[in-house]
């Protein structure tokens, strides 16, 4: 993403973050890595432990925001899949007159400049706020309709305009919102869910796909609803503990099962079923195109390395570019609002009042 053509996309102060090991509030939108959830036998009355860690990679593709990532980063991970590719899509608000790629997955939306690779986006879903349709100003193809999303990630909101160069499709808009829609409709398969409706005339309501491998009887619940859980009482003795990502809000979870041969045979069970999930995940999103695209490695040019020197200046351009109302030099006239009956300053074009709240809540 050139430096000129960077500041269009953000709407409020963005913080800088390099990518590290540990997730912080500050770095969770700009390359933050995740605990992995771990399973392991807890001793609660002193540091004796048997532990047993299953490592999944952290899932970020579905939960941040990512400018010119990598072309490793472009790749699908396990469990995500390809559901659509349109060739010919502008990125109006930060790459207005450069033509693109649109990869739709069940995780994320990703564009790249088909003339320079590295000039791309990954927006996770998990961070839209609002998808509508307005009309954009594109040097393509001049006044048109096109796709607004609004996002919020780290507490910063940003702004995505793409507009589709093949005249009277509507694919690009019936993709992104279909496929968007499925996504919040499947949460249960990807979140922490405590004190949910979880059963039904005594039965475990199982989602599509979910298989019941076996039952345990006897099991007590050692945890509270507290993110961090310690077992003071030493009468409860070795214990299951799962440990969740700092992601999904990094609880501890006890259980006690007898005998301790139980207890091991569960372990060893849980933990060899969470290995063949982590291989290949269900992230529950399900839609497909009558027309199946090619794969997303088969789609991805892989970057070269420029022989320059970037001026490093810039780069907090790449975040300044797509804040919602980025341009903005000055404060709007002042105009009277009926609906609040009092006086505000004048909306941009394509905005309403009822829009905004919709937005905030």
């Amino acid at each position: 993403m050139g430096p000129g053509k960077r500041a269009p996309y953000l709407e409020e102060a963005w913080i800088s973050a390099r990518a590290v090991d540990v997730v912080t509030e500050e770095a969770r939108c700009l390359g933050a890595g995740e605990t992995p959830l771990g399973l392991c036998l807890w001793e609660a009355r002193g540091p004796r432990a048997l532990v047993i860690m299953s490592v999944l990679d952290a899932l970020w593709e579905d939960r941040d925001i990512r400018f010119d990532v990598s072309s490793q980063q472009m790749k699908t991970r396990p469990g995500e899949v390809l559901i659509d590719c349109l060739d010919s899509i502008e990125d109006t608000k930060g790459n207005n007159g450069d033509r693109g790629r649109l990869l739709v997955t069940n995780l994320r939306i990703i564009w790249h400049s088909l003339a320079i690779s590295r000039i791309n986006l990954s927006v996770g879903y998990n961070c839209i706020l609002n998808i509508t349709t307005r009309t954009a100003n594109s040097k393509l193809r001049g006044q048109t309709e096109a796709l607004y999303i609004l996002t919020k990630c780290n507490n910063t909101r940003f702004e995505f305009i793409f507009t589709n160069l093949v005249p009277g499709s509507p694919r690009l808009f019936t993709s992104v919102i279909a496929v968007h829609r499925a996504y919040e409709t499947s949460k249960m398969y990807r979140d922490f869910k405590l004190r949910s409706a979880l059963i039904q005339n005594k039965q475990l309501r199982l989602l599509p796909q979910e298989h019941v491998y076996d039952k345990i009887s006897g099991v007590w619940n050692l945890s509270s609803d507290q993110r961090s859980i310690k077992i003071r009482d030493s009468k409860f003795g070795l214990a299951l503990v799962i440990e969740s990502s700092q992601q999904s809000g990094g609880y501890v979870l006890g259980f006690k099962i007898d005998p301790l041969e139980k207890l091991q045979e569960s372990v060893k069970e849980i933990n060899s079923l969470h290995k063949v999930y982590s291989a290949n995940p269900i992230f529950g999103v399900d839609y497909e195109m009558e027309e199946k695209p090619q794969s997303l490695e088969a789609l991805t040019v892989e970057q070269i390395q420029d022989d320059v020197e970037i001026d490093s200046d810039d780069h907090t351009d790449a975040f300044v570019a797509y804040f919602a109302d980025g341009n903005k030099q000055q404060d709007r006239e002042p105009v009277f609002s009926e609906e609040l009956g009092l006086a505000i300053e004048k909306l941009k074009d394509g905005f309403t009042l009822q829009g905004l709240w919709e937005v905030m809540s």
